[in-house]
């Protein structure tokens, strides 16, 4: 029997999700051998990811694999990789905004990028989505700055405000924001016609009108579960969410959606601003947000807002007749600021815009995230 394999690791919290981040010069070069180590690490596939440092959650089962760059227009290749809680996967297609924003610190205290003070532009690029985010990191004594009076929905206390620019993203998988060319698609399931809008920047969410399946759009995840439809409501939106992956070559079929695309695209319940209370009792005013949305991670609801999530719905309430134009402008027209109420409070989105025939053009989609070293060292991982 071999020992087990020991291999630098760091623990970063970014936004509302955490993840393991090691360099890329530690892994393997096969890419079979690569996701086995990372499987081990998490302590993948199991509910409890007991035997690793997963927190059996998608938000907290991510990685981040990360080199300096070759590129001319990047400092730092960055890999993002959604790990399946209960399946041998390792998702590969997406991008994770939350995570994006612990990359520049990430870079900047392992010496990856000259350091600037007081702020450090870090030019990432998304390998998963062949993207370029800047990100602007704080820096004090010459490393990144924890300590701020930043304080973003889902994540307790307060930070130093991290800066993401999401440069032209649209069609981060499909190559266009609108992959079906339409704002409003159709899917016939059981008899009943749902309508959809499904956009593809930063990642492809499907966005649906809660009203479709008998939803206030305010449930928390508990709540939701809690639904004795609640499995029947899953088993609809995972069609809807299937048909878009078919319509991006993601998966064949609906089967294929279920089995080998679970990662992407997103989709996520919508309604109109209203007001509601956290299940930690904070109370959301509707005329503080603009949205009402609930996006969903492979099969469940999750507790806050995907940074990726929030660029695509900026970027969806720009184009004429969605879903998201529709309840943030009325169906024509613009919006350089979106709030979005989540399940445990708001999320803030900026944009850049060019005009179009077509509403507005999301040349720069920007969100403020805050990111922490929680741990370094090394994670030890099965041999075989």
């Amino acid at each position: 029997m071999k020992p087990n394999m020991r291999i630098p690791c760091v623990i970063m919290r970014g936004g509302t999700s955490r993840a393991l981040f090691f360099h890329d010069k530690d892994l393997p070069k096969d890419e079979g051998q690569r996701d086995k180590i990372i499987l081990s690490a998490f302590g993948s596939p199991d509910l409890r990811q007991i035997d690793g440092l997963g927190g059996a959650t998608t938000s907290t089962s991510k990685v981040a694999v990360i080199k300096k760059s070759e590129r001319d227009d990047a400092d730092v290749d960055y890999f993002f990789g959604q790990v399946s809680v209960d399946h041998p996967v390792v998702g590969k297609t997406m991008n994770c905004g939350n995570i994006s924003s612990a990359v520049g610190p990430f870079a900047i205290d392992e010496g990856l990028v000259e350091v600037v003070e007081p702020i450090t532009r870090v030019r990432i690029y998304n390998v998963n989505t062949k993207k370029i985010i800047n990100a602007r990191v704080p820096v004090k004594d010459g490393r990144a700055l924890t300590e701020g009076n930043f304080a973003i929905d889902g994540v307790p206390g307060t930070g130093a405000k991290i800066q993401l620019e999401f440069n032209h993203p649209q069609g981060a998988v499909s190559g266009k924001a609108l992959p079906s060319g339409n704002p409003i698609n159709t899917v016939e399931v059981e008899g009943k016609i749902y309508e959809y809008s499904f956009v593809d920047a930063a990642n492809p969410v499907v966005f649906v009108h809660a009203s479709q399946f008998g939803l206030k759009g305010t449930e928390s995840p508990y709540e939701f579960e809690a639904r004795t439809d609640c499995k029947d409501i899953s088993r609809l939106l995972e069609v809807i969410r299937g048909t878009a992956a078919i319509t991006i070559g993601l998966a064949k079929n609906l089967d294929d959606a279920a089995k080998n695309s679970q990662t992407l695209p997103k989709i996520g319940i919508y309604t109109e601003p209203v007001d509601y209370v956290t299940p930690d009792g904070k109370e959301i005013k509707k005329e503080d947000i603009d949205i009402v949305g609930r996006l969903f991670s492979m099969g469940r609801m999750i507790q806050a807002y995907m940074g990726t999530g929030a660029v695509c719905t900026m970027v969806a309430a720009n184009i004429k007749g969605t879903l998201v134009n529709r309840i943030v402008t009325g169906g024509n027209g613009v919006c350089k600021k979106l709030r979005i109420g989540h399940p445990f409070g708001i999320m803030e989105a900026e944009a850049e815009l060019d005009s179009t025939n077509d509403g507005a053009d999301v040349s720069c989609a920007m969100i403020g995230r805050t990111a922490r070293r929680l741990m370094d060292g090394f994670v030890y991982v099965r041999a075989e």
